[in-house]
C-alpha cells in the first residue's frame, strides 16, 4: 500500500466529512417534506368517549364518511337530496368538497327507485363525478330511510 502524506490524509479526511454531512441535510430534509400518516376523526371524540363509529376519518389525505341517511317521509328524490347535502356539509367541515369524491356507494330500500334516485345525484359532483356502486341490500336500509350513501373524497 501506498502511505499518504499527512496532508493529503486531513484533504481525504475533509471530503468524506463533508460528504456524510450534506447526505446527512439531504436526509433530514426528505424525511421533514414525508408527513407522518395518522388517522383523525372529525369531529374528534369527547375525552373519556368511545363512540361505536366514526362519522368521517381521514388518514393522510383520504377522507372516509360514514354512511347518511335520511330518516323522515318522503320521496327518493327528497332523500337523496337531503343525503347529499348532509355529505357536502361533512366534506366541507373536514377541508374537502364534492368535487374532491372519489368512490361512492349507494344504499336504495328499493332497487326499482334508482332511476329517481338519479336525478338528484346527477350533477352534483363537479365535472368528473366519482366512480359509484349501487345496490339495494335485501334487508333494506336501517332507520327507514329511502336511500344510504357513503364515500370516499381526497382533502
Amino acid at each position: 500500500m501506498e502511505q499518504q502524506s499527512r496532508r493529503g490524509l486531513l484533504k481525504n479526511a475533509a471530503i468524506a466529512a463533508a460528504a456524510v454531512g450534506s447526505a446527512a441535510v439531504v436526509s433530514e430534509t426528505a424525511s421533514a417534506k414525508t408527513p407522518k400518516l395518522e388517522k383523525k376523526s372529525y369531529p374528534p371524540p369527547k375525552p373519556g368517549e368511545t363512540p361505536l363509529f366514526s362519522g368521517a376519518v381521514s388518514y393522510g389525505n383520504l377522507l372516509f364518511l360514514a354512511g347518511v341517511g335520511a330518516h323522515f317521509e318522503g320521496t327518493i328524490e327528497e332523500h337523496t337530496k337531503h343525503v347529499l347535502d348532509e355529505l357536502e356539509q361533512k366534506l366541507v367541515s373536514a377541508g374537502s368538497s364534492m368535487d374532491k369524491v372519489l368512490k361512492v356507494n349507494v344504499y336504495l330500500n328499493d332497487i326499482k327507485d334508482w332511476e329517481r334516485m338519479n336525478t338528484a345525484y346527477k350533477g352534483r359532483w363537479g365535472n368528473v363525478p366519482p366512480v359509484r356502486t349501487t345496490v339495494a341490500p335485501a334487508g333494506g336500509i336501517p332507520g327507514n330511510s329511502l336511500v344510504e350513501i357513503d364515500l370516499i373524497a381526497y382533502i
